[in-house]
């Protein structure tokens, strides 16, 4: 993996202006989509690709060694998760901003992100200079969601709470989603990435906040109060 530096030997000097050259890290765990945007942004007036990093842990080195401007963040990698890369990187009070860019836009992705520290949020079907500008604003520390992901936000916002108050977590209410489709434990497992004992413990919380016993009840309930449908 190669960084490009100044004459010196030093990361390219800071964005400071609106004519700047904005300095990037990229992060990703595919090797094609770190290629495909390092090309993107070379070939583009005012950015400059400081380097790369395959998951979070690496981009926690690559960000204190080279000091980007921007760092364009996966999330779900092998090398430790872009949500744990950005908590870490605004516990450190790093300089750079952190645009998210990737495939999902579930809330179980988006709010923990947003929460973490990140400037803004995009999915990889994002046109390219769309990409560009949300860059830009991002250097600037300006705020830029997707569409989607600005909906979802919205939603997750005014999400009905229980009677109790306690409002059911992001993730609560994908499980509770899917077993109103029918989806079985194990089935909701493989398509949220986690255990089947995580989804009969998501079950056993939700069941709790919603006054329930069983998965029958708590999807009629939940359509009831105005949570699912």
């Amino acid at each position: 993996m190669t960084d490009d530096a100044t004459p010196s030997g030093t990361p390219a000097d800071h964005a400071a202006g609106p004519d700047a050259v904005i300095s990037l890290l990229v992060v990703d765990d595919h090797p094609v989509v770190r290629d495909g945007l390092r090309g993107m942004f070379e070939s583009a007036p005012g950015f400059r690709v400081l380097g790369e990093a395959s998951g979070g842990a690496e981009a926690l080195e690559r960000a204190a060694a080279l000091d980007p401007d921007v760092i364009l963040m996966d999330l779900r990698m092998p090398g430790g998760s872009g949500v744990d890369a950005i908590r870490e990187l605004t516990r450190r009070g790093a300089r750079a901003r952190v645009l998210v860019l990737t495939t999902y836009d579930t809330d179980s992705d988006t709010l923990p992100a947003i929460e973490a520290g990140a400037t803004g949020y995009l999915l990889k079907d994002a046109p390219r200079d769309d990409l560009f500008t949300a860059v830009r604003a991002a250097a600037e520390g300006r705020t830029v969601l997707s569409p989607a992901v600005a909906s979802r936000l919205v939603s997750a916002v005014r999400a009905p709470r229980t009677p109790g108050g306690e409002p059911l977590s992001a993730r609560e209410r994908e499980v509770l989603a899917l077993v109103a489709r029918g989806t079985s434990n194990k089935e909701i497992a493989r398509e949220l990435f986690i255990s089947e004992a995580t989804v009969k413990t998501h079950l056993t919380h939700l069941y709790a906040k919603l006054g329930v016993n069983d998965r029958a009840a708590a999807v009629a309930t939940a359509y009831d109060r105005g949570i699912l449908g």
